[in-house]
């Protein structure tokens, strides 16, 4: 199996020796038409976890105190009338039936066969299940108490946690105020809103467990939300283009932290080795190779796809590559583009590679022209954008100019990467809460893989996490950059440049799930098929979207 440990371990040597060689035989790039795991119906609805089955008690003494007007939970106070829910919130009512129900309609789903290990850490709950479950207590709490003021881990629901470890009783409480806190501020209660969050905050904290850091990151964006919306806070202009400036330069910087989140967090390496074998699928049989990518960034993905292409040269004599081509386009950061440059110029040497580097840089992207690419008659074309179309989501007019560009270049295939999750909604809550389940599972992600390396998970965090969270949850308008969309929102929006999606080939499928044997905690990762598109989540919550396009 080719190992991406290697290679970065082989960029980082070559970034400080050019004269290291790089050995063929140590890597052995996949490429089969077969696979060894499952594809299978999913199931609708998962089966009832134990705290489900608390909820779901809850659920049955709430349908009968309706119905006889009897309680028959002592620990409830049945006296209060029961409140009904704000529209706004009706997303977390729904949220686990609309998530696995919208996925169970897929034709086919790749199901990863060995379960998900858990760590013993002194909570018998994952991540996603205290959201959950503090969720129904939010829920729950609100058609009994109505808009009384919520006080801290003080609730009718108190006997359902019978048999949990406090610190997940303290955590599904943690999450119930949040969410409590949350809808205040979508109501513009500010002050009832910032005295929940003060509560919070003296048992959220960005070094304790995954729901505590969770809430701490989510807590901090609402302080800064009620701040703006109050007036406290007169740089927000300032301070947001600061904000993404630093996440692009976060995205660009090669160093310890960003290494080590690609070499313990399987969701990077499965996307760059399943794309990479998309794009070998459609020009791997070429002579002359040249790959756009829109969004470069440390430019770890070409390094594999190096390999791939100087392994296929040796395995066929027949398709012996005589060039490869990158060209990376951007707005900004031209000097991290060229040290991108040098260290891929090093490691193409290492394997004796035919290849150059292009730079395209325009001001902004309504510039951009397809003359700008020099692009030969020969060569076979695949342009690679990962994380990138959802940054212009908040500026149609640069996605529309992009997508003309590309439209005119006509590669032999588009490998879109993209985010898959719904954080473009223009009601605060619904967006709130999206991003906190989805987070929620990064948290949780971080937690398993990176158990061992809390420095560079904290920096993960706080430099990739903690941001998003801050665009999500604190901004509005244009200064909201990060507005992730799901992917069949992506497909509505190609269809409108005549874009058909492609097969991804059994070769990327299997590389995908070949990825996941390599790590310990790769069994939480799930695979699933959404027609064309290969999503990628953590213990069933999609993360990412893979997909391959064509012009008709």
């Amino acid at each position: 199996m080719f190992n991406f440990d290697q290679v970065s371990n082989k960029f980082k040597e070559l970034n400080c020796s050019k004269s290291n060689e790089m050995n063929l035989s140590d890597f052995d790039f996949v490429s089969v038409d077969d696979w060894d795991f499952n594809v299978e119906e999913r199931v609708p609805l998962m089966s009832l976890t134990q705290p489900q089955k608390l909820v779901q008690r809850e659920n049955d003494c709430t349908s009968l105190t309706k119905s006889s007007g009897s309680c028959l939970d002592p620990m409830w106070d049945c006296s209060h009338q029961q409140s009904q829910l704000p529209s706004s919130f009706k997303i977390l009512k729904d949220y686990d039936t609309t998530r696995f129900i919208k996925r169970s309609k897929t034709e086919k789903n790749i199901i990863i066969s060995n379960e998900c290990i858990k760590e013993n850490n002194g909570s018998m709950l994952s991540t996603d299940e205290i959201l959950r479950l503090g969720a129904e207590k939010f829920i729950q709490s609100f058609t009994i108490r109505g808009d009384q003021e919520p006080y801290m881990f003080s609730h009718p629901f108190a006997s359902s946690f019978l048999g949990l470890p406090e610190e997940d009783t303290r955590n599904v409480a943690l999450v119930e105020n949040l969410l409590a806190s949350a809808e205040k501020v979508g109501q513009k209660q500010f002050d009832r809103a910032r005295r929940i969050l003060n509560e919070c905050d003296k048992l959220c904290s960005n070094t304790g467990n995954a729901i505590q850091r969770l809430v701490y990151y989510f807590s901090q964006a609402l302080h800064e939300r009620i701040d703006r919306e109050t007036g406290r806070d007169s740089s927000k202009g300032i301070e947001m283009k600061q904000l993404v400036q630093h996440i692009e330069h976060s995205l660009m910087n090669f160093n310890l932290t960003t290494i080590a989140a690609h070499q313990n967090i399987p969701l990077s390496q499965v996307t760059q080795f399943t794309a990479v074998q998309a794009i070998i699928d459609h020009v791997g049989e070429s002579k002359k190779v040249h790959i756009i990518d829109l969004k470069i960034g440390s430019g770890m993905q070409w390094t594999i796809l190096m390999q791939a292409l100087v392994t296929h040269q040796f395995e066929s004599e027949s398709s012996s590559i005589k060039h490869l081509k990158i060209t990376a386009l951007c707005t900004k950061l031209r000097h991290k583009i060229e040290e991108t440059r040098e260290r891929l110029m090093d490691f193409a040497k290492s394997l004796n590679l035919p290849f150059s580097f292009n730079i395209v840089m325009v001001k902004d992207m309504t510039e951009l022209k397809q003359e700008d690419f020099e692009i030969d008659d020969d060569e076979s074309i695949a342009i690679f954008a990962q994380y990138i179309l959802m940054w212009m989501l908040a500026r149609p007019d640069k996605l529309d100019s992009l997508m003309r560009v590309i439209k005119g270049i006509n590669p032999r295939a588009m490998i879109v990467i993209e985010v898959e999750a719904n954080h473009n909604s223009p009601v605060f809550v619904d967006r709130f809460v999206e991003a906190l389940f989805f987070y929620g599972a990064f948290f949780d992600s971080l937690e398993d893989c990176m158990k061992n390396d809390e420095r560079n998970r904290t920096a993960t965090e706080v430099e990739h996490l903690s941001q998003g969270i801050r665009s999500i949850v604190a901004t509005e308008g244009e200064e909201r950059t990060i507005r992730h969309v799901k992917v069949d929102v992506w497909r509505a929006f190609f269809a409108r440049y005549g874009m058909e999606e492609m097969e991804l080939s059994m070769s990327s499928l299997y590389q995908a799930n070949l990825v996941l044997k390599n790590f310990a905690c790769g069994s939480c990762c799930t695979l699933e098929m959404n027609k064309n598109c290969l999503l990628i989540g953590w213990k069933g919550t999609p993360l990412s979207s893979l997909s391959a396009w064509k012009f008709s």
